[in-house]
């Protein structure tokens, strides 16, 4: 049983966990939530999804913490309802809403628990979970007392990307810069991208591909319309969605992202170069916990987003766009950080655990 929800960064690994989980004909069932991107993506991989009744009370407010004890206790029902007609032998928490009341009705019901944390900074349902569970992964070193470091679970097709330096040997013309703020977008960074390349002559202006997120596509557009830029041409291609995050990994020299810990395990099991604009009301500001890994080793420049302008994104873009040498040397560093085999090796703990 699989329990994970809310965003990207929860359910993209634990999809790839299932990926692992497939090869040895595991039966499946998934605990998450309606509102969560798992309602979308869970049934497109053809798994059972049950859904809870739950939501995060951290920072909204004092009505959700008044009402957090009713809500995680029909959850808690709910989940033992699930449990008792999938009757599986082991569940494994990927963090989320539903992560939380799935850990809490498995040890009742004495089913072995297996958590892993993405973030280098626990949230807190695994720092509950970890508690009462049989085993304790993690994403990022020294973040939880029991945890084992395996690094963030990516998908097949990004973790089996050549290296660096096979992708970017032979490559002309101008430099490719990949633009993602997440699963959901990031408006920050949407806004501002329009704005920085206005300003880069157009000789030297890099070619973007822009996903904005569904709900900020169309204002995006019409941003790079008013800075009189085609967001629809062969330089600029803006897009909602990607589908195949592995082929946009493969095409670009360079990324500008968030600091999620979904998007530091794709850019090291790529090996690519990155400018981090971590989410400045991430809970624990985690995210810019998460970038100082690729910082430290020279894979990754960091800038918090109230410090960073238009003309600021310019300069660095001209920068990176005028140093190939610097972008392979940024994407080989952040290829020696990757832990390509996560998604197997939790996987492997799931199977060992369930076996007793």
């Amino acid at each position: 049983m699989i329990m994970a929800g809310g965003t990207g960064g929860h359910v993209f690994p634990a999809l790839a966990v299932v990926d692992e989980l497939r090869k040895e004909n595991v039966a499946l069932a998934w605990l998450g939530t309606r509102r969560g991107i798992e309602a979308e993506l869970v049934p497109k991989n053809q798994i059972d999804l049950h859904y809870l009744d739950i939501e995060g009370i951290r920072g909204r407010g004092l009505g959700a913490l008044l009402k957090a004890p009713l809500l995680l206790l029909r959850s808690i029902v709910q989940s033992l309802h699930v449990l008792s007609q999938f009757k599986p032998e082991v569940v494994l928490g990927m963090g989320g809403f539903a992560s939380g009341p799935g850990a809490i009705a498995a040890w009742l019901k004495r089913i072995p628990i297996v958590i892993h944390e993405q973030n280098s900074i626990a949230g807190t349902t695994n720092r509950i979970s970890a508690i009462f569970a049989t085993k304790v992964m993690q994403g990022f070193p020294n973040t939880l007392k029991r945890g084992e470091w395996c690094g963030n679970p990516v998908r097949f097709d990004i973790a089996n990307l050549p290296s660096p330096q096979v992708r970017f040997a032979g490559r002309t013309g101008k430099t490719r810069v990949l633009i993602v703020g997440g699963s959901r977008g990031a408006m920050a960074i949407n806004t501002l991208l329009p704005k920085a390349l206005k300003q880069i002559d157009e000789e030297i202006r890099p070619e973007i591909l822009h996903q904005t997120g569904k709900v900020h596509w169309q204002g995006t557009l019409d941003l790079y319309y008013a800075q009189d830029l085609n967001p629809q041409s062969e330089q600029i291609k803006v897009v909602d969605f990607i589908e195949s995050m592995a082929a946009a990994y493969e095409w670009a020299d360079f990324v500008i992202c968030r600091a999620g810990a979904l998007t530091i395990a794709e850019l090291t099991s790529a090996g690519l170069g990155s400018l981090l604009i971590p989410f400045p009301f991430a809970i624990d500001d985690h995210q810019t916990a998460n970038g100082q890994l690729l910082v430290s080793q020279g894979a990754a420049v960091m800038v918090q987003q109230t410090q960073l302008s238009a003309e600021q994104l310019a300069e660095q873009l001209v920068v990176i766009c005028g140093d190939g040498e610097k972008r392979l040397n940024m994407a080989m560093r952040a290829r020696e950080l990757a832990k390509n085999s996560a998604a197997r090796e939790v996987a492997r703990i799931c199977m060992e655990v369930s076996r007793g």
